[in-house]
């Protein structure tokens, strides 16, 4: 039981992790451009929504790597 709440977890994960590095800013623009954010330069440091989507894809990471090691601890 206990294993598949930690699958659904992982893939919910996955997903999720997926979605946000594609939300992130290459060498130009990323999430904030897209709504209206791009008037700052890069001497100014990221916005508020980068920040966020900074912390949210870090976290989001650690989520996936700690199911990734209880899931490989309990199918060993």
């Amino acid at each position: 039981m206990l294993t598949n709440i930690l699958i659904v977890i992982h893939l919910a994960a996955c997903g999720a992790l997926i979605m946000l590095i594609l939300l992130h800013a290459g060498r130009g623009g990323g999430v904030s451009e897209m709504f209206g954010g791009g008037m700052q330069t890069q001497a100014m440091g990221s916005t508020v929504m980068e920040k966020n989507l900074d912390r949210i894809t870090v976290i989001t990471a650690i989520v996936f790597a700690g199911t990734t090691i209880l899931l490989a601890s309990r199918l060993s």
